[in-house]
């Protein structure tokens, strides 16, 4: 197997399925997010999203625009690919027989639309990832929308997106790589064998690199301490479930402003009320951000944001969490691994302060803690960082091309 193919599964698909797998234990408390916030949601925009990235891939090469295969071989790969795809993902659903969220069969795992959306998103980048980073970034974004939208149709659970997303892109990898092996020099161009996306050598020191993002990110909520209610019942908090979008601009490898919409659900409970009731808490946020590279590929960042919370509860009448809006802080802290070019994986832990929305509570004001993990776009460098990638990306290719003359 290429090295490039080998590190495309392992720092991307491989770690994508693990985490499915891990993830089903929590299944339940993500999916309280979504019958808090958006119980009735219904869109069918989905079926068609996850062919999206394909249609755009065969639009593109019908009008003539070069990309690293022919149209044979281009063909080639992509059946390999879907079948593969196919195979797998129909094999685990008629083996594992995990009930939909809704109900309807015992077919959810793992996401077929998510597996075709990422494939084709991982098809249409290594055809066309030479033209710009930007090609990646919107497949690999209209496939994380496709994802998210069958866990809000309430068709699947986030362990199913999740090994749905490390499916295709395995697939995807492999499906290649045999297309690669039977055609060998044939109807490839070198010169535009090259992907955004892959665990490549950085041309520019990741001093020098733009840490600038946009990513979705999943984590587990709590609000720790002790709390009483005003006729003196205690009141306890249960571990709950956090998501959202982060993303930022960094104005130099180290300062930046971005901003967090988040959405999370903390389950609570006492004495004279049933299970079932959260606080859901609804976040807003703005500020600014820092970052330092540690080593190669490795950043620490934070963040101090300020911005608009709005609380609410669900579950029994005459729960003690009131429906408020208020201004908040939330300071946060992260690692980022630079997987690949325009691709990272963070780890994060953010606090928010909301007051006063337990009246007559002791005490009256929460603490939300939030721990989980992000899958981020990174944003192409600055311009003169990236024409020395490019330059360097040229020199790679020449040597392809010379060492192939040669042989």
């Amino acid at each position: 197997m290429k090295a490039p193919d080998a590190l495309g599964m392992a720092f991307t698909g491989v770690p994508l399925v693990i985490t499915g797998v891990a993830t089903k234990s929590v299944d339940d408390r993500f999916r309280s997010l979504r019958n808090s916030f958006i119980p009735a949601f219904h869109c069918k925009a989905d079926d068609f999203l996850q062919y999206l990235p394909a249609a755009a891939m065969a639009g593109m090469k019908a009008f003539g625009v070069e990309s690293r295969s022919s149209w044979g071989r281009m063909l080639v790969s992509d059946a390999f690919s879907a079948i593969l795809m196919a195979g797998i993902v129909n094999s685990l659903k008629a083996t594992t027989h995990v009930e939909r969220p809704d109900g309807s069969n015992r077919h959810s795992f793992p996401s077929g639309h998510t597996a075709t959306a990422f494939m084709t998103a991982t098809m249409l980048n290594k055809e066309y990832g030479y033209i710009s980073p930007w090609i990646g970034i919107g497949a690999y974004s209209v496939a994380a929308a496709t994802g998210m939208m069958r866990i809000a149709n309430n068709k699947h659970w986030l362990s199913d997106v999740l090994a749905g997303a490390g499916t295709g892109i395995i697939a995807t990898e492999i499906g290649y790589l045999l297309a690669d092996l039977i055609f060998k020099e044939k109807g490839i161009d070198h010169a535009l064998d090259f992907n955004h996306f892959s665990r490549d050598t950085f041309a520019v020191s990741t001093f020098n690199l733009n840490p600038s993002f946009l990513g979705v990110y999943l984590g587990l909520a709590s609000m720790p301490g002790r709390y009483q209610m005003n006729d003196g019942r205690p009141l306890k908090f249960l571990p709950g479930s956090s998501v959202g979008i982060e993303g930022a601009y960094f104005f130099n490898p180290h300062i930046g402003a971005g901003g967090i919409f988040g959405l999370s659900d903390v389950p609570f409970s006492r004495n004279t009320m049933a299970a079932g009731n959260s606080a859901g808490i609804l976040s807003v946020y703005s500020g600014a951000y820092f970052s330092y590279p540690v080593m190669d590929c490795l950043l620490v960042g934070g963040n101090l944001s300020v911005g608009y919370v709005h609380s609410n509860a669900s579950g029994a009448e005459g729960t003690p969490i009131t429906k408020k809006d208020w201004v908040s802080i939330s300071p946060g802290l992260s690692l980022t691994f630079r997987s690949k070019e325009h691709f990272g994986l963070k780890l994060f832990a953010r606090y928010e302060l909301m007051p006063g929305i337990m009246p007559g509570s002791s005490p009256n004001t929460l603490h939300l803690l939030a721990f989980g993990a992000a899958a981020s776009i990174l944003f192409p460098n600055a311009p003169e960082a990236e024409q020395a990638h490019k330059v360097s990306r040229n020199q790679k290719n020449k040597k392809k091309k010379t060492s192939s003359s040669e042989e």
